[in-house]
């Protein structure tokens, strides 16, 4: 259940990261930005070596679903964009893959 939490506050941190990018060049924002940019997208590295998998690839992959949950969430929250329905469709499509990506049966590659 911890996993959940360090996913939640990688996704925030990466999101805040490169939203303080976005702004910068292409809101046409202060210089500034970029601290704040790096110490966050900094926090996310550091928060998502903390989710319990046996493989970084396969919790990164999990991560996705995460990630495209709270942008969604952030487009919505932080910009005031109501997401489309296309969007919501597209969260589900990712979350139902991620899930079969970390909870799906272990076939062998051979």
């Amino acid at each position: 259940m911890l996993n959940y939490l360090w996913f939640f506050l990688a996704a925030l941190f990466e999101i805040a990261g490169c939203y303080a990018f976005w702004m910068w060049l292409r809101q046409g924002k202060s210089a500034w930005w970029i601290a704040p940019a790096l110490l966050s997208l900094t926090l996310f590295a550091l928060l998502l070596t903390r989710i319990e998998a046996t493989y970084a690839g396969r919790a990164y992959a999990a991560y996705g679903g995460i990630y495209i949950i709270a942008s969604i969430a952030w487009l919505a929250v932080v910009e005031r964009v109501r997401p489309l329905g296309s969007d919501w469709i597209g969260v589900g499509l990712c979350v139902l893959g991620a899930g079969v990506i970390l909870f799906g049966p272990r076939l062998s590659a051979s």
